[in-house]
C-alpha cells in the first residue's frame, strides 16, 4: 500500500488544502493529512480544534484519508505512518523556494521517502491560512476561501476574541 502524507497546521483548511487533500488521495492509497503546529505561527484555533475541522472536512473522501495530529520532526512522523510520498501545495515561487529547502533536507534524513509537488490550482493560489484570518480579523469576507461551516467558526472566533479592527 502506498501511503503519503500532507503534513501542514491547517489554522484553517482552506479551500487551497482541499484541492492538493483532492488531488494527492489520486496519487497514494491512503492520504495522511498530518496535523501539526508550527513553533514559529500563532495558531487561531487550538490543535483538537484544527483536527476535528480538518476530519470534518475530509470525511466525504472515506479511507482515502486519515487525519493524524503530531508534534515531532516530519520524517519521523512519515517513518512511523509507513508513507513512501510526502505531498506538498505550491502557490508561488516563494512557497518553491522553501519547500526545495526542506525537501533536501528531509531527503538527508531519509531518501527513502520522496516529497512531491502539487501546484495549486490557478484559482487557489493566492489563498492562505494566514491571510484568510487576516482578513476575518479586519471584518473581510471569507467565504471564497474556505467552506461555509470553516467560515463560521472563524467569523465565530474573531468576534470571541475580540479581533475584528476598524471597519
Amino acid at each position: 500500500m502506498r501511503i503519503g502524507i500532507y503534513p501542514g497546521t491547517f489554522d484553517p483548511i482552506t479551500l487551497g488544502h482541499m484541492d492538493i487533500i483532492k488531488r494527492g488521495t489520486a496519487l497514494v492509497d491512503k492520504l495522511v493529512i498530518g496535523v501539526t503546529t508550527n513553533p514559529s505561527k500563532s495558531p487561531m484555533f487550538s490543535d483538537e480544534e484544527r483536527l476535528d475541522m480538518v476530519r470534518r472536512e475530509t470525511a466525504h473522501l472515506g479511507d482515502a484519508v486519515e487525519v493524524v495530529g503530531f508534534n515531532s520532526l516530519l520524517m519521523k512522523f512519515a517513518e512511523k505512518q509507513r508513507a513512501s510520498v510526502i505531498v506538498r501545495g505550491l502557490r508561488a515561487v516563494a512557497d518553491f523556494e522553501y519547500e526545495y529547502q526542506m525537501a533536501g533536507m528531509n531527503q538527508q534524513l531519509n531518501d527513502d521517502i520522496e516529497t512531491v509537488f502539487l501546484m495549486a490550482d490557478v484559482s487557489l493560489q493566492p489563498i492562505a491560512s494566514r491571510l484568510v484570518k487576516e482578513i476575518a480579523m479586519f471584518g473581510g469576507e471569507v467565504k471564497k476561501f474556505v467552506t461555509p461551516k470553516v467560515a463560521e467558526e472563524i467569523v465565530t472566533r474573531v468576534n470571541e476574541i475580540g479581533l475584528k479592527g476598524d471597519q
